[in-house]
């Protein structure tokens, strides 16, 4: 296969994925039976037509059966006045009438025959409509259901994937705090034991000395006052 057509594949491809993407069925579900209404409000319409012809060939053939008789008359009332001649005119005529008569019963007899068979077929094609809109509504209804079902799937498979997300997060979360709770555990341990230095005491020693010579004399101090305090309270006391 050349790269031309393996070109064309993808663009055909693509174009009817494109086509499956955009149509709804529904919607071509619904343009089939308006067109098929459509349809059969023509096969009406030509039944009524049909029907109306056929009336009017009635009307003509009573109008011709009516001239006819008139002109039967007319040939009697023409022998009785010794008119052959104008008898033999109005039998003519009259026979002229019948064979317009005779192709009005027959173009008659097509169309009640047309007539007969459009309201058959008007009969089949409505019954066929209606089969097409029950199956219609049941087909729209299932796809409905469907869709809401997939929507109900992806969103179901959108929350999974991101609780999988969360779930890392959390575990993560988990692991670094129980981490900062070791650390925590350990260097409680080392200050209590000793093992780290108290960063707040000096490491000279001979400050270190100092310092404690500083606090032992403060405490003598503290105490001679104490006990200064005390004899002036006795010696008050005794007077």
């Amino acid at each position: 296969m050349g790269l031309s057509q393996r070109l064309s594949m993808l663009l055909k491809s693509k174009a009817n994925r494109a086509l499956d993407e955009a149509e709804d069925p529904r919607e071509t579900l619904d343009y089939a039976y308006t067109r098929q209404q459509e349809l059969l409000q023509q096969v009406r319409r030509g039944l009524t037509d049909v029907a109306a012809s056929r009336k009017r060939l009635e009307l003509q053939g009573e109008a011709l059966k009516q001239a006819a008789d008139r002109l039967q008359e007319q040939a009697a009332k023409a022998v009785a006045a010794d008119r052959e001649d104008l008898a033999r005119e109005a039998l003519t005529r009259r026979a002229g009438i019948q064979t317009q008569f005779a192709e009005l019963e027959r173009q008659h007899a097509q169309l009640s025959t047309e007539q007969t068979k459009l309201e058959d077929a008007s009969r089949r094609l409505q019954a066929k409509v209606e089969a097409f809109r029950v199956r219609k509504e049941t087909i729209k209804a299932t796809y409905t259901a469907a869709e809401a079902q997939t929507k109900i799937s992806e969103a179901v498979s959108g929350i999974s994937e991101e609780m999988g997300d969360v779930g890392l997060a959390m575990q993560r979360a988990e692991d670094r705090t129980q981490q900062l709770q070791a650390r925590a555990g350990a260097l409680d341990g080392l200050l209590a034991s000793g093992a780290l230095e108290d960063l707040s005491q000096s490491s000279d020693p001979i400050q270190q000395e100092l310092d404690r010579v500083a606090a032992g004399s403060d405490i003598d101090a503290e105490l001679a006052r104490i006990k200064g305090e005390l004899t002036l309270t006795s010696g008050g006391d005794k007077s």
